[in-house]
């Protein structure tokens, strides 16, 4: 599992970091790391509308990014859907 954990971190930093900091993922970022790493767990990843719902529903602060702990609820959610543990 901490190999896991390095490899989320380690992408999220790689992704965040595009624009010159690796603490927030823009909307661009968010939808390159999406399209590219989370493609086959989210449906349509391509249509921005499908980021434009999945960023409003995971930045708390509406600042127009993502922390890790924002984007982090992403992660938690699509690991319980896909193992089955979501109703």
């Amino acid at each position: 599992m901490e190999s896991a954990i390095n490899e989320l971190v380690s992408q999220f930093k790689i992704f965040a970091g595009k624009d010159g900091s690796s603490q927030t993922l823009s909307k661009d970022e968010f939808q390159s790391l999406i399209v590219s790493q989370l493609s086959n767990l989210v449906k349509n990843a391509t249509d921005p509308s499908v980021i434009d719902q999945l960023m409003g529903s995971l930045d708390e602060n509406n600042d127009g990014e993502l922390t890790f702990l924002e984007f982090w609820q992403l992660i938690g959610n699509l690991a319980s859907r896909h193992g089955g543990f979501s109703q």
